[in-house]
């Protein structure tokens, strides 16, 4: 998958090359100036839509919770499915215990940041298959030294 950066210049590209033909052929300018619009109307046409709000990607952040108390037989799509309700879920990650396989009882949910408050008001100290959850703002994992 190619990233929207690249995308765009690839789009910016092409328009500038089809301006360049197509104002050459109706316009008498010479080479240069057709090649200067063509170029400048192609990079400025993505700047004009990220300043309207048309730009989505710029728009969306996202906050990772941290997901307490979860029984141990929920999987990565119910646990969506709850989340989902409050927001648009990016990823969910149970976490397992590495030696035997099994589910340690909590996870992560990546969730829209403008979701995430909702999120844990509406579903911290709420029930979930027998069990009451306890979710809030995952911290940040302190650097692990090279000697552990």
């Amino acid at each position: 998958m190619k990233s929207p950066q690249a995308l765009t210049l690839i789009v910016a590209l092409v328009f500038a090359i089809a301006v360049y033909f197509l104002a050459g052929s109706v316009f008498e300018l010479n080479n240069i100036s057709v090649a200067v619009v063509a170029f400048v109307c192609a990079f400025v046409a993505p700047l004009v839509g990220k300043a309207n709000g048309t730009s989505q990607e710029a728009d969306t952040t996202i906050t990772t919770l941290y997901v307490g108390n979860l029984p141990y037989r929920a999987n990565e799509a119910a646990v969506r499915e709850l989340f989902s309700e409050y927001g648009q879920v990016q990823s969910v990650r149970l976490m397992k215990d590495k030696h035997t396989g099994k589910r340690r009882g909590f996870g992560f949910v990546e969730i829209s940041s403008t979701d995430a408050e909702k999120a844990i008001s509406e579903l911290n100290d709420s029930e979930f298959q027998q069990r009451t959850l306890k979710v809030r703002e995952a911290k940040e994992r302190p650097e692990r030294s090279a000697e552990e």
